[in-house]
Formats: C-alpha cells, sequence, structure tokens
C-alpha cells in the first residue's frame, strides 16, 4: 500500500468508530432521528438474538424506543472494536465490518440496575455521505457462549 492509500485508511478507521460511538450515543440518548441517520437507507438490524426484533431501522428504532421507555436511565459501552476491510485487489474497499463487545447498564423505574454483556457485528458501507450502517446483528451474552453470565441484576450473586 502507498502512504496515501495508508493515510485514507487511518481517515476510514476514524469515520467508522465515529459512526460506531454514535450508534450507542444515539441509542442511550433515545435520539432516533440521529439513530436513522447512521443508517443507509435499506439498512437493517437484527436484536432476535438478544429477544428482540430483525427489521429495518425504523422499524428497529421504534421497537427500541418501546422497549427503552422502561428504563429512563440506560448506558451502553462498546469496546474491543475489531474492524476488517472488504479487500478489494489488496486495497482497502467501500465495505467493512466492525465486531465489538458491548456492556450495558440500565435503571427501570424501580432503580434495580440490570447489566448485561453482548456482542455487535456492524456491516458498514462507504456512501456518497460517508459510511453507513448496512446491518447490525446484536447478540446477548458473553463471548464464548455464556449466556448465563449475560444479565445481573443487583442483588443476585
Amino acid at each position: 500500500m502507498t502512504q496515501r492509500v495508508d493515510l485514507a485508511t487511518v481517515m476510514d478507521r476514524l469515520a467508522i468508530d465515529e459512526v460506531i460511538s454514535g450508534y450507542a450515543a444515539a441509542v442511550d440518548d433515545t435520539d432516533w432521528p440521529g439513530f436513522l441517520a447512521l443508517y443507509t437507507p435499506e439498512g437493517r438490524a437484527d436484536h432476535r438474538a438478544a429477544g428482540g426484533i430483525e427489521g429495518s431501522a425504523a422499524e428497529v428504532a421504534d421497537w427500541l424506543a418501546g422497549v427503552l421507555g422502561r428504563f429512563p436511565v440506560r448506558q451502553h459501552l462498546i469496546g474491543n472494536r475489531r474492524l476488517a476491510f472488504e479487500d478489494v485487489g489488496g486495497y482497502p474497499g467501500d465495505r467493512a465490518e466492525v465486531r465489538a463487545d458491548c456492556l450495558t447498564t440500565m435503571f427501570p423505574e424501580s432503580g434495580e440496575r440490570t447489566t448485561s454483556v453482548g456482542r455487535y457485528t456492524f456491516g458498514l458501507s462507504r456512501t456518497d455521505d460517508g459510511w453507513r450502517l448496512h446491518g447490525v446483528v446484536v447478540r446477548e451474552g458473553a463471548p464464548g457462549g455464556a449466556g448465563g453470565a449475560a444479565r445481573h441484576r443487583d442483588g443476585e450473586s
């Protein structure tokens, strides 16, 4: 790769990181217009493995709005991001995949904290407006399949 391609790849990585961070912030802040702006027009999300739905970005935003309404305080952190670009003849292409772990803490009206862990797979495409999500898959549970360790409520051992 040339130095110019390397620099462009670094810029792409930063732009993709901004999309992933924007996703977490939009969900936590219930910023549904901001959430939808992160997706391509045909973008979809699949939350079935975490007890949710699969659908268009708009359908999932509506579902999330209903579910998260029960939790006035929530935060999820997305880390351990592993990014892979589509390979086009030895050069990065216009599609990428990010696998990332997630730690979510939510406080319902009762104030009893719920914490869960999971993993996201984000599919991204380069568009005229920058990098956007074309697919998101959410898996609840610790990496490696320790689903029983996926959720913890205060007071549980």
